[in-house]
């Protein structure tokens, strides 16, 4: 029972935490931080979206070799939505 209750209060803390940074997210969307902001949004969003894969999609406790194929594939799209962000913002 101790086990069931400390995944219960895990999923909660992380739930916690992603709440956390959606109000840091918006909040630092509504400042006027210029091109910085943009990197703190990317950040976060990046910091959220781990901890989407790992803890609620189990991905901490799947095969090595999954994890070799996926972050590879990952950084590339986020350098991909990173690139495609700033030549939008750099051509307005």
């Amino acid at each position: 029972m101790t086990t069931h209750r400390s995944h219960h209060l895990r999923y909660i803390s992380i739930w916690l935490a992603l709440v956390v940074l959606t109000v840091i997210t918006v909040t630092t969307a509504g400042l006027n931080v210029g091109r910085i902001g943009i990197l703190i949004v990317l950040a976060i969003a990046a910091t959220k979206s781990t901890l989407v894969l790992l803890w609620f999609m189990h991905l901490s406790t799947e095969k090595r070799l999954l994890l070799k194929l996926l972050v590879p594939i990952a950084i590339g799209a986020l350098a991909i939505f990173i690139g495609l962000t700033y030549s939008d913002v750099l051509t307005r």
